[in-house]
């Protein structure tokens, strides 16, 4: 099992993490915002953490609340991450949500290094790529930045909206845009015989649809599981699924993915490294790759 967390995220920074909360670095911008899975104490303390931010979210229920600022900053602006190895730059243009996110989770940037990696190591001109619970498409920009043809599918418009943005500011062009509910979008997919070289899945604990579809991990994974692999192309292909839910275990990965994979598949964690010390678990992952 490999334990993964970004290197070189030179416009991110894990401060500090604890009591549930994290401290974190955006840029020039530096944010508190709750944190389930921080169960143990902050290595700074509560003035400390004050100080350095730039603004708070303040929880209203588990799933809304709203944002204190505490100095002066704007509501948008815009990051960049350089992956590795290569001269590619993917740009984020990043915003103050009313659900806590920014637009960004930048643990996956190990992901995104290793769909570069992937993409160009593949023997067809372009390769076929499909991004499942898309977001703000950090993994589509990274497929796309390798020379991928990118199918990028997500059930929010605005979130896809914001997706196109990210493309448009990372000089990037021509991704696939569709807003349907995940799991429809691969059965029809196979109905329709379509073959992908890669699959990226990050699929949420909970979630709808755009037409009020329910997802609820435990529930519909393996079902989504068997139509993905169904998905993909039978000569070269990759697969990276990535779970954030508490207490969901990368051996239920391995047994998701481990007939299709073979000796081929690697499970872990991912997480990042605070600049204070502690680790901050941030979900399982697997991925596969065989050609």
């Amino acid at each position: 099992m490999q334990l993964l967390t970004p290197q070189n995220f030179t416009d991110y920074e894990l401060i500090d993490v604890g009591h549930f909360e994290k401290l974190e670095r955006f840029g020039k911008y530096i944010t508190i915002r709750p944190e389930p899975q921080a169960v143990w104490d902050k290595s700074l303390s509560n003035a400390e953490w004050e100080k350095r931010a730039h603004i708070k979210f303040i929880s209203r229920s588990s799933s809304s609340g709203e944002w204190k600022k505490l100095k002066e900053m704007p509501d948008q602006w815009r990051i960049s991450y350089r992956i590795k190895d290569s001269q590619a730059a993917i740009t984020f243009r990043l915003g103050l949500t009313s659900f806590k996110h920014v637009g960004i989770f930048p643990e996956q940037a190990s992901n995104w290094d290793y769909i570069m990696e992937t993409v160009k190591a593949i023997s067809v001109p372009q390769p076929k790529v499909l991004n499942l619970f898309a977001y703000t498409g950090g993994a589509s920009l990274a497929a796309k930045a390798a020379g991928a043809d990118v199918t990028h599918v997500d059930s929010i418009k605005q979130v896809v909206s914001w997706s196109k943005e990210n493309m448009d500011i990372s000089n990037l062009t021509d991704i696939r845009w569709v807003v349907e509910d995940a799991l429809k979008f691969v059965k029809r997919e196979e109905k329709r015989g379509n073959k992908y070289n890669g699959i990226i899945l990050d699929p949420p604990a909970f979630g709808h649809g755009p037409n009020g579809e329910k997802w609820k991990l435990e529930d519909n994974i393996n079902e989504m599981i068997k139509g993905v692999l169904n998905l993909l192309d039978d000569k070269e292909h990759f697969l990276i699924l990535n779970a954030y839910s508490l207490g969901f275990s990368s051996l239920i990965i391995e047994n998701l993915l481990k007939a299709k994979a073979g000796k081929n598949l690697n499970t872990g964690e991912l997480f990042l490294q605070a600049t204070e010390g502690n680790k901050l678990p941030l979900g399982v992952f697997g991925r596969f790759r065989n050609f």
